[in-house]
């Protein structure tokens, strides 16, 4: 598929899912962080994967299922999931690049897997994570023919370390710098993270703040056997609220610059969360802006799903891209997203134009 300048079609959320050669990047001295895949017997169609990091299971990491479990599983949610291994590890660059061509996307933007869920609350080890895991990403950016992109995994545990990483990545194909709505004890608002801004800003880049859920103590409160009605707490919630932190603190005045993407959460919540921060603004004596995503920098997924009419009337149709989850298996995945949406009768083309290619751009700077 040849890449028009002005005619770039992007899928803002697309994933990798993290293999054995993840960790082959990993310096000698770090091989002792390696961690360590681990699997249930198969039952009923699946099989519980796990990894074990510095001693303790950690991480998140999806079942592995079986090829009628996961046909049952997409026709019970209507969608269709990515279900080749080797293009959902990207160990064939090749076959992720046909796939794209086959669902019309230029360009994926790659989010992490494993750290939706802390994977230690050691320095030592997060630095050896992050690092092999941004060489990985880097490789598979080096064979994407730059259509593979992808967001720096920034080791907040160490704030040198997580700068260096974040220079680094940036010039070795990352677009993006990737936090968690909540990281350890500490929320996105915390001036703790002022250094990733300010380094984001002066890179250009922005931060990417997929859903996911850092703090372990939490992560475990919401982990009970009702799972599917606790992943809205543990996962999405902590994502919008975020939204809501960053939208009233300071950090717009102090980088004006910076760009933030929430990934993942859908959009059905944004009218309702815009229009509580629009109150809050009177009271904080502040004046709203006219457009929120070309002054604040703040851009949504959207899904299929949701009332697009209805959020660009309340929100504006300069804050929101698309992405297919790919690489995943769960409710928010459908490798045919970019398909049916430009296939949608209700969106015109012009805003069509701006979801699937130029508000991306402009999130991402590319």
């Amino acid at each position: 598929m040849a890449i028009e300048a002005n005619q770039i079609v992007i899928d803002a959320d697309a994933h990798v899912v993290e293999c054995a050669r993840t960790w082959d990047f990993m310096d000698p001295s770090e091989q002792k962080y390696r961690p360590i895949p681990l699997e249930t017997r198969e039952e009923a169609g699946v099989k519980q994967q796990f990894w074990v990091i510095d001693g303790k299971v950690r991480g998140f990491r999806f079942p592995a299922f079986s090829s009628a479990e996961l046909e049952k599983r997409q026709q019970q949610v209507g969608r269709r999931f990515a279900d080749v291994q080797e293009s959902r590890e990207l160990g064939n660059v090749d076959l992720r690049l046909q796939h794209m061509d086959d669902t019309g996307v230029d360009i994926q933007v790659l989010h992490n897997t494993m750290f939706i869920e802390s994977a230690t609350e050691r320095a030592a080890v997060e630095v050896a994570l992050c690092k092999s895991w941004n060489r990985w990403l880097a490789d598979i950016w080096k064979q994407g023919q730059g259509r593979l992109r992808w967001s720096c995994m920034a080791p907040t545990l160490s704030m040198p370390d997580a700068l260096d990483q974040i220079r680094w990545s940036k010039e070795s194909g990352a677009c993006a710098v990737l936090l968690r709505p909540i990281e350890g004890n500490r929320l996105l608002a915390d001036p703790y993270f002022y250094p990733i801004y300010d380094e984001a800003q002066k890179l250009a880049m922005p931060i990417a703040i997929h859903i996911a859920n850092g703090n372990p103590w939490l992560a475990d409160l919401y982990n009970h056997p009702v799972r599917i009605a606790s992943t809205l707490h543990r996962f999405r919630i902590p994502t919008v609220a975020a939204f809501n932190d960053i939208l009233l603190s300071e950090i717009h005045q102090q980088f004006p610059k910076l760009r933030f993407g929430f990934i993942e959460a859908s959009a059905q919540w944004l009218p309702w969360v815009l229009h509580e921060a629009k109150n809050r603004f009177k009271t904080l004596d502040r004046e709203w802006p006219d457009n929120l995503a070309r002054e604040y920098g703040m851009f949504v997924t959207c899904e299929n799903s949701d009332d697009i009419p209805y959020i660009i009337r309340e929100a504006g149709e300069d804050c929101l891209v698309i992405g297919t989850d790919y690489g995943h298996t769960d409710i928010s995945s459908d490798v045919d997203a970019i398909k049916l949406f430009r296939a949608r009768a209700d969106i015109t083309p012009a805003v069509k134009q701006k979801i699937l290619s130029d508000n991306a751009r402009a999130l991402y700077g590319l």
